[in-house]
C-alpha cells in the first residue's frame, strides 16, 4: 500500500509581504493569489521495520535512519525530518518518503512550503489524523516558520492546501482564506492573458525577507508605506476580478510591482528591471516577480494579441516560458495497492 500526495504551488498577484510578521499582527495583511497546476508530490510507502528512508528525487539524494532515533536539523532534508519530529512516528514502524516538485527552492511560487504541505498530509493520512485544511496549514507554518525558522510569510502553506483562488487576510491570532467564486469565463480570460517566465536567476528569499523586516522594525518610511500600498492594491485587485475588469487587474498589477520594489532593495535588481522593462515594451500590461523577488518567476499580465510578441521578447532574453493554469484544489491526498 502507498499512500501518496500532491499540494499546488501558487502565484500571489498582490499583497505579498503584508503576511511576513511583525505586520499581520500589528496592522493586519492580506494577499490575492491562486494555486498552479504544478505541485509538489510526495509518496510514503510503509515498512515492515523501525528504519525510515527520504529520498529526493529531484537532487538524488536519500538518508537513512532509525524510526527509534533523535533526529537533528543539521541541513540534510532537513524540511522532511522536521515534518516527522513534529507529527510524530510509531517507533516500531519505519517508511519509505519519495519527494519531488515541480519548481525548485527560489522559484518564487512557495515551492518549500507546498513541500511541507505535502509531508503533513502524508503524515497525516499514515497516522489517520483527523487534520483539517486549516490545521494542515497551520502545523506546516509552526514546522517551517518557528521549528525550522526559515524566514516568510504565512500565505504559501496556507494557498497550497485550500488551493484556489482565495484573498487571504491574516491577523495575529487567525487567518481567514476567502475562496473567491469568479465565474469560468474570467478565470478561463485570466489565464489565456497570463504568462510565467523562469528568468533563470535563483535567490535565497530568507535574506530578501531579512532585509524587509529589519526595515519595517526600524520604521522606514518607504518600506511602512509600501506595505500599505501593497494592502489597498489587493483588495483593489479582488474587486477588479470580481467586477470582470480585467485590464484594470493587469494594470493594478503594475502597479503592485511598483510599491513591492520600495520595501527592500534586493527584490529587484537592474537585471530583472531591464527584463520586465522590455517585456512592458513588447506589450505586457503589467507584472511582477513572484515571491520574496530577487529572481525566480516573473508573472505578466498581456492582452491577448500581444501575448506572443511578450513571449518572443522574453525568449530573447533568455527566459523559459509557462501557460499558467490555475488549480481549484489545494492539498490531495490518496492511496495505491502495489
Amino acid at each position: 500500500m502507498l499512500i501518496r500526495a500532491k499540494a499546488p504551488l501558487r502565484v500571489s498577484f498582490a499583497g505579498g509581504g503584508t503576511d511576513v510578521p511583525p505586520f499581520p499582527e500589528q496592522e493586519g495583511g492580506c494577499v490575492l493569489s491562486s494555486t498552479i497546476n504544478r505541485y509538489a508530490w510526495g509518496t510514503l510507502r510503509p515498512r515492515d521495520d523501525a528504519q525510515i528512508c527520504i529520498n529526493s528525487l529531484d537532487f538524488g539524494t536519500s538518508l537513512s535512519f532509525s524510526s527509534r532515533s533523535e533526529l537533528k536539523v543539521d541541513g540534510e532534508m532537513d524540511l522532511a525530518k522536521a515534518a516527522i519530529m513534529k507529527v510524530g512516528s510509531h517507533h516500531d514502524q519505519g517508511f519509505d518518503l519519495y519527494l519531488h516538485s515541480d519548481a525548485p527552492p527560489g522559484s518564487g511560487l512557495g515551492s518549500s512550503s507546498a513541500m511541507m504541505v505535502a509531508l503533513v498530509g502524508l503524515l497525516k493520512e499514515f497516522h489517520s489524523l483527523p487534520l483539517t485544511d486549516h490545521e494542515v496549514a497551520e502545523l506546516a507554518y509552526v514546522i517551517e516558520r518557528e521549528d525550522l525558522g526559515i524566514q516568510g510569510g504565512l500565505q504559501d502553506q496556507y494557498a497550497a492546501a485550500f488551493g484556489g483562488l482565495n484573498y487571504m487576510e491574516f491577523f495575529g491570532d487567525r487567518v481567514i482564506v476567502n475562496s473567491l467564486k469568479v465565474s469560468d469565463d474570467i478565470l478561463n480570460e485570466l489565464e489565456y492573458n497570463l504568462l510565467l517566465a523562469h528568468t533563470g536567476r535563483v535567490r535565497l528569499s530568507s535574506h530578501i525577507i531579512e532585509d524587509q523586516v529589519d526595515r519595517y522594525e526600524r520604521g522606514e518610511q518607504d518600506s511602512l508605506d509600501a506595505l500599505r500600498e501593497l494592502k489597498k492594491l489587493a483588495a483593489q485587485m479582488k474587486d477588479a476580478l470580481l467586477r470582470r475588469r480585467l485590464d484594470e487587474f493587469g494594470a493594478l498589477l503594475h502597479e503592485e510591482w511598483h510599491h513591492k520594489k520600495k520595501m527592500s532593495s534586493r527584490i529587484s535588481s537592474p537585471e530583472l528591471d531591464a527584463l520586465y522593462d522590455a517585456a512592458r515594451e513588447a506589450g505586457a500590461v503589467g507584472g511582477k516577480i513572484t515571491g520574496a523577488g530577487g529572481g525566480g518567476y516573473m508573472l505578466l499580465y498581456t492582452r491577448f494579441d500581444r501575448k506572443h510578441q511578450v513571449a518572443e521578447v522574453m525568449r530573447a532574453n533568455g527566459c523559459e516560458l509557462h501557460e499558467v493554469a490555475l488549480e481549484p484544489r489545494g492539498l490531495q491526498t490518496w492511496r495505491v495497492t502495489e
